[in-house]
């Protein structure tokens, strides 16, 4: 099972893209544990300074604006 977080305060493209994470999963058939960090010193821990950022499993792979349907295929495996 994959840990992935979705960094950010809860706008817009936050919301869309843990939708986006959960769907891509279902999809391929991946288990996932989907957690949304909304506490601004946590975010800033990871260096994220431009959200939403997405971390997958400790390691940062996406920061600022929504992520491509590609992208989150490629970080689902």
């Amino acid at each position: 099972m994959k840990n992935v977080k979705v960094l950010g305060t809860g706008c817009r493209n936050c919301e869309t893209t843990a939708k986006l994470v959960a769907e891509i999963a279902a999809a391929k058939g991946v288990a996932i544990e989907l957690e949304k960090v909304t506490d601004m010193a946590a975010i800033l821990g990871y260096g994220v300074m431009s959200t939403p950022g997405v971390v997958v499993d400790g390691k940062l792979v996406h920061a600022g604006g929504v992520p491509d349907r590609k992208k989150i295929e490629g970080w689902l495996g």
